[in-house]
């Protein structure tokens, strides 16, 4: 069995009735594969089950310690009931982007079951409608628990090829582990009780002059008492301040209707943009592809909150997950990510000036966030004692969809890399690939973007009752990247 940190338990102790804990993926594939089978749920199924002993993460079965006293444990299964996790859908006439958009937000808008492994894959059929004419979508369904957004493409790398087929090897056998009584469960959980001050102490040295660098937890009676010795240590410690700050000023999220608690449903939008423009944008001003990518989003959000006369005068400030995962932890699964808070400037009028302050703002976030441990977010959740993990984040989501309160982000925005040359389901070309993230009390929008080829795909999750048509946003974004092309054309004349 494999114990799951604290950072992997916070993403099952985040989920309620309103808030998921799955991250997904759309891809968008030609209809048959390059032999003539039909891309459907049996060839799917014949893909995964051919690689099992390669899919730790869709064997794991979750065992819960009684009364919460440490945290879970994963139980490799090895094997599940690959029907029950492989599905087939179809949608209804014309089978447009829309539709499809919208099917994909109803099934996202589910939660996992916890008593089987939590995965689920969705093939989607009926795309007859626009430029997705004749194609198959398939939605991979992961929590975020066993995966992060490295993980997660790791588990994706396996399920794809670099070629029309793969020559099928025979699969070792996969050595089943038996799933504990509770009894057995108790008795581990009792052991981690002995050990909880061992974490604590372990932790410390790292995560106590940070707690306030951790926007998840900082809120919380408890941790703010924690912090403010951590202040002190710091001060003590000579060390600088790593708060989310922008060239000495500190980054505050604006209020805007994303700043609330959510519903259980959500909406979808997705779109590839030229990878080709964002380049040659990113060459002439001087900066990286993802400050473009944030400099589009911004200028997104600034005419879509404009045009709805919702801008607030200053600048947005942005959530942006960032992955520490070395080089020896490929292929471990699970989470390891950290965070950065930093300015979106939605205030700025000119394109350009734009990109530079995002420029600024991102290689001061660097900067402060090479100065944090690695393993931060894990080692602050450590001050909490398991028995009350899953009570310290549903009151921290309480706390973060209270109007009227400070709240950390306002928009949650991942950039990860993807293939630049084409995959194959089974043989069947992936014409599209679309990150489908989530979104939580207080961030009621999260933009995930996804380089795929020659294109950056871009997924846009927004709760159904904030937001009525996250298209309009994806059309905003599109006339950002417009906009800044034009700018950077000017810019290089």
């Amino acid at each position: 069995m494999r114990q799951l940190t604290s950072l992997d338990a916070q993403f099952l102790a985040m989920e309620n009735d309103r808030v998921q804990g799955h991250v997904s993926v759309l891809g968008i594939y030609d209809s048959h594969t390059a032999s003539g089978r039909p891309l459907d749920a049996s060839l799917v199924r014949d893909v995964i089950s051919e690689r099992l002993h390669l899919l730790p993460t869709f064997r794991w079965r979750l065992a819960q310690v009684p009364f919460a006293l440490d945290y879970p444990y994963w139980v490799d299964d090895g094997t599940f009931d690959v029907e029950y996790h492989v599905r087939e859908v179809a949608l209804p006439s014309p089978g447009d982007e829309r539709q499809l958009a919208e099917q994909v937000a109803r099934i996202i808008g589910r939660q996992l079951d916890r008593t089987r492994p939590l995965w689920e894959v969705y093939v989607i059929h009926g795309l007859e409608d626009g430029p997705r004419d004749g194609a198959v979508a398939v939605l991979t369904k992961m929590h975020h628990a066993a995966v992060d957004g490295v993980s997660g493409a790791e588990v994706m790398s396996i399920l794809l090829d670099d070629t029309t087929g793969r020559e099928q090897q025979p699969a070792p056998a996969v050595i089943a582990e038996s799933f504990p009584s509770e009894v057995e469960m108790l008795g581990r959980g009792l052991v981690g009780l002995m050990r909880q001050p061992l974490r604590v102490l372990r932790a410390g040295p790292t995560a106590l002059p940070h707690l306030d660098d951790v926007p998840t937890i900082r809120h919380l009676p408890g941790v703010r008492a924690i912090a403010r010795s951590g202040r002190l240590v710091k001060r003590a410690m000579g060390a600088h301040t790593n708060g989310a700050s922008v060239q000495g000023r500190a980054v505050t999220a604006p209020r805007t209707r994303f700043q609330a608690r959510v519903s259980p449903h959500r909406r979808v939008a997705f779109a590839s943009l030229p990878l080709a423009e964002v380049k040659a944008i990113k060459n002439t001003l001087g900066c990286t592809v993802n400050d473009v990518v944030l400099a589009i989003c911004a200028a997104g959000l600034r005419s879509w909150l404009g045009e709805r006369a919702e801008l607030p005068d200053q600048p947005l400030a942005s959530f942006i997950p960032m992955s520490v995962r070395t080089p020896e932890q490929k292929g471990t699964f699970g989470n390891r990510v950290s965070v950065m808070i930093t300015e979106l400037p939605t205030d700025e009028a000119d394109p350009v000036a734009r990109v530079r302050r995002i420029s600024d703002a991102m290689s001061d976030a660097k900067e402060r966030h090479r100065a944090l441990p690695a393993s931060l977010l894990q080692d602050a959740n450590h001050f909490i004692p398991p028995a009350l993990f899953a009570q310290a984040a549903r009151a921290t989501s309480r706390l973060a969809g209270l109007r009227g309160l400070n709240q950390p982000a306002n928009v949650m925005i991942s950039n990860v890399p993807g293939p630049s040359t084409p995959l194959y389901l089974g043989g069947a070309r992936q014409r599209a690939q679309f990150p489908v993230s989530g979104v939580l009390d207080g961030i009621g929008i999260n933009i995930t973007v996804m380089s795929y080829q020659d294109s950056l795909e871009f997924g846009i999750v927004v709760d159904r009752e904030l937001v009525d048509d996250p298209w309009q946003i994806l059309d905003a974004l599109r006339a950002g990247l417009d906009e800044l092309r034009d700018a950077a054309g000017r810019a290089a004349s």
